[in-house]
């Protein structure tokens, strides 16, 4: 079973520079990119896995969707989904303006340029994404990660093999906790994302209520989950909700970033990283991400 369908998204337009601002790192096996195609497993509203493959062509994007039927309820998700995953109807019409008149930002603004910023599929796989990297590299909270999806999320088998959904909160509700152990999820960790399964399973926990209010309201409410802190409540901000003026300051990985673009001769902390940013703070989240790209490219994972 397939059906395509195509969408045009927001011009300028990069597939590949907004895939990997999703992704992150190579080793993801939810987000999967091949030079060419975004494939991405998705779960329909019966339950039932199916595939989503997206390609650039021109100004235009190929959406082709295997393992379901074609009908209005599918194709909206698919839409919706990624209307989120890849911001297609994002404008950054203002951050392009002030890089034009900034020799620093117009650097990598112009190298990226067609990049959007891309949200995680749900609010609940932001919130695992960010406890499985807490105090830990990226790298290490990648590979976290993919052993929770390979042992929890629904399943997909094509030609090319098993892929695997992120996993809902009604998969890791009743997660066994010495399981998320033998993956090397720490024991707090993995109590606060069972825990947080399980809060929402239960229809304790609505994180959609959350986009309701301003930041500092919004982060103080996630702050009073179990294992959430400032770090991943502003995560949850950029990379949830969309708040493209959020850099996430306690993000080793983005201050080390910050400070080799800025080449500043000491390590930033909280305070010192939203000094930095204060010329940029309307785009502050923008930044994070040209920056996460600059890294990229730099490791020559990115091509260029």
């Amino acid at each position: 079973m397939r059906f395509s369908l195509d969408l045009e998204p927001a011009s300028p337009f990069r597939l590949d520079l907004t895939v990997w601002a999703l992704r992150r790192r190579p080793d993801n096996i939810v987000d999967r990119w091949d030079g060419e195609t975004y494939r991405r497993v998705l779960v329909s509203e019966s339950d039932q896995p199916f595939e989503i493959a997206v390609a650039q062509s021109d100004s235009k994007l190929q959406i082709s969707v295997y393992g379901q039927t074609e009908n209005d309820a599918l194709k909206n998700q698919v839409v919706c989904a990624l209307e989120r995953l890849l911001g297609i109807h994002i404008k950054l019409d203002g951050f392009y303006r002030l890089a034009e008149h900034d020799d620093k930002l117009g650097v990598v603004a112009k190298k990226f340029r067609g990049f959007k910023p891309p949200r995680l599929h749900s609010y609940f796989e932001t919130l695992v994404n960010a406890i499985a990297c807490q105090q830990f590299t990226l790298t290490m909270g990648i590979r976290l990660l993919n052993s929770l999806i390979e042992r929890y999320g629904l399943t997909f088998k094509n030609d090319d093999g098993i892929f695997h959904a992120f996993p809902r909160p009604q998969e890791l509700a009743n997660a066994d906790i010495e399981d998320l152990r033998k993956m090397k999820f720490s024991y707090q960790k993995a109590r606060y994302i069972t825990g947080l399964a399980q809060s929402i399973a239960r229809g304790e926990v609505n994180l959609d209520e959350i986009n309701a209010f301003d930041d500092a309201n919004a982060i103080k409410r996630l702050c009073n989950l179990k294992g959430i802190g400032r770090w991943t409540a502003e995560y949850f901000l950029l990379r949830g909700l969309g708040r493209t003026h959020i850099f996430p300051a306690d993000d080793v990985g983005a201050r080390n970033n910050l400070q080799r673009w800025l080449n500043l001769p000491e390590k930033l902390n909280y305070e010192t990283t939203r000094q930095a940013i204060h010329a940029w703070e309307e785009y502050g989240g923008l930044v994070y991400f040209h920056l996460l790209l600059k890294s990229l490219s730099e490791k020559e994972i990115i091509a260029q």
